[in-house]
């Protein structure tokens, strides 16, 4: 082995050595971050969740400089990444991107392993994907009052189609229902491929699918948008009022996706995250990859994402016991 060889491998483990003790250092200084993050998602890849979680990731990782890993861990309808992000240590690298069902699968599934409340940290809410309403062009009414009207007139309930029991699509449609006292007949689906066939066929009279799932067979005219589950109007559907300012006061759901940590996060780090998360939903070409997937950008702090959840968490535990309903 010559000398030159010899002082090269020396030159080598010395930096490496200094890398290793600057990251150690970094790390028990509490600088942060110091080490790769991970995301994890509840869903397979293409959907919204996996979007958002591809969208947010990228996004951390230019913005810290660090590897940002996104882990598509898919199963009881997002409840895996959920149990997994609870279990994890709350040091800021490990965090899930959540969506509705975060609040309403512990209620409807009785072997949840956590607490939708108390065993997370709030990070940013993201993004919303509003739910509209939409009724079979067979269906004559035109506005959601002479829906209503029709629904208590006719000796036959009408027929609500849904994704499956304890879909959102079933829960919103649960609301509506103790809210106006109105009775429907509901029809679960596995999944949404035939059920928007069906309705398009007048086989089923109305459904709450997501705006962008909504949208071909709007234009389409097969089937009408009556109001917007959403507490405001959706950018997609301009001219179609709220549920809520169409004649049905309080009444508010919001399809969104946020982000959390485990429970007893540090307080800085959860500013800086959060920070992040927000100005990212704020960024013009995120913003606008979110409108072209059907998603209106939000960007919220904790303290307002904290808040959503516990009120969505009263709100459908409230519905779902009121409906009897069980996903098991």
């Amino acid at each position: 082995m010559n000398l030159n060889f010899r002082l090269r491998v020396a030159q080598y483990l010395t930096i490496s050595c200094m890398t290793v003790a600057c990251a150690s250092h970094a790390m028990a200084q509490g600088v942060f971050p110091a080490k790769p993050i991970r995301i994890l998602v509840g869903f397979a890849p293409g959907g919204f969740t996996d979007i958002a979680g591809r969208i947010i990731g990228q996004g951390l990782s230019e913005s810290f400089g660090t590897q940002v890993i996104v882990e598509n861990r898919t199963g009881a309808n997002g409840g895996i990444a959920a149990e997994l992000t609870a279990r994890a240590a709350p040091d800021g690298y490990t965090f899930y991107v959540a969506s509705a069902g975060h609040t309403t699968n512990p209620i409807l599934q009785s072997k949840t392993q956590y607490d939708p409340v108390k065993d997370f940290t709030p990070l940013s809410l993201f993004a919303d994907i509003p739910n509209v309403l939409v009724v079979s062009s067979t269906v004559p009414a035109r506005n959601l009052k002479e829906f209503l009207q029709l629904a208590r007139e006719k000796t036959v309930p009408l027929t609500q189609a849904s994704a499956g029991v304890g879909s959102p699509g079933h829960l919103i449609g649960e609301l509506l229902q103790l809210l106006t006292k109105v009775k429907f007949t509901h029809v679960p689906y596995k999944g949404s491929g035939a059920l928007m066939s069906d309705l398009a066929g007048g086989q089923v009279d109305f459904s709450f699918p997501t705006s962008s799932a909504a949208q071909p067979l709007v234009t389409a005219g097969k089937v009408r948008a009556l109001g917007i589950a959403s507490p405001k109007r959706s950018q997609a559907y301009p001219d179609v009022p709220t549920i809520a300012e169409a004649g049905v006061p309080g009444f508010e759901v919001m399809g969104w996706y946020g982000v959390l940590g485990p429970a007893r996060m540090p307080r800085d780090v959860v500013a800086k995250l959060s920070g992040e998360i927000m100005r990212l939903a704020r960024k013009s070409d995120v913003r606008a990859n979110l409108l072209k997937s059907g998603a209106e950008p939000v960007g919220s702090s904790p303290e307002e994402f904290t808040a959503l959840i516990a009120a969505e968490y009263e709100k459908w535990s409230k519905v779902i016991k009121a409906a009897n309903i069980t996903a098991e």
